[in-house]
């Protein structure tokens, strides 16, 4: 009998070791990894045929601030990931000019928040582009990089080079 109560006791303590465990601690800074660029044949909505790709990434923030409101015309964030094009000429990656058709817009990841103790948001983001305009010779890049509401700045994350022309999954 008394066997059976230490081990009760045992038991118990284990349990509670178990279930106290500490909380994940990250920084405040956004943290963003490339995960891939997938290139598809896809129509416009206007049944035109084209070319799309979609960007997948990771992203880690430690204090959850991750997101934005939709725009209701009085605060001025209004986008929180940002993008830089580049075009292989000459065989080197040259950053595109602003008016290149390829370049996309800022986009904006919808608001998040976690409830709870920890506030740590992880998860993927996926966005797709559409390519209007674009040669088979057609080798681009991106570097991109998220802000939270906090305008911290994530790190900068780049894609490997993808070839517009050919469909492919980019790792």
């Amino acid at each position: 009998m008394r066997n059976t109560g230490y081990l009760t006791l045992v038991f118990i303590f284990l349990f509670f070791m178990n279930s106290c465990k500490k909380v994940e601690q990250l920084p405040a800074t956004p943290h963003i990894e490339f995960t891939s660029f997938t290139v598809f044949d896809t129509t416009d909505i206007l049944g035109n045929n084209s070319k799309g790709g979609r960007l997948k990434f990771h992203f880690e923030d430690g204090d959850g601030d991750m997101g934005l409101n939709a725009p209701d015309g009085t605060t001025a964030d209004s986008t929180n990931l940002f993008f830089t094009l580049f075009r292989k000429e000459g065989g080197v990656m040259v950053a595109a000019p602003d008016n290149d058709p390829l370049k996309p817009s800022p986009y904006r990841i919808p608001y998040m928040e976690r409830t709870g103790q920890n506030k740590i948001l992880k998860g993927t983001v996926s966005v797709t582009f559409l390519y209007l305009f674009y040669s088979p010779a057609d080798t681009i890049r991106y570097d991109f990089y998220i802000t939270d509401r906090a305008h911290d700045t994530s790190n900068v994350a780049s894609t490997n080079e993808i070839i517009l022309s050919v469909n492919n999954t980019y790792k």
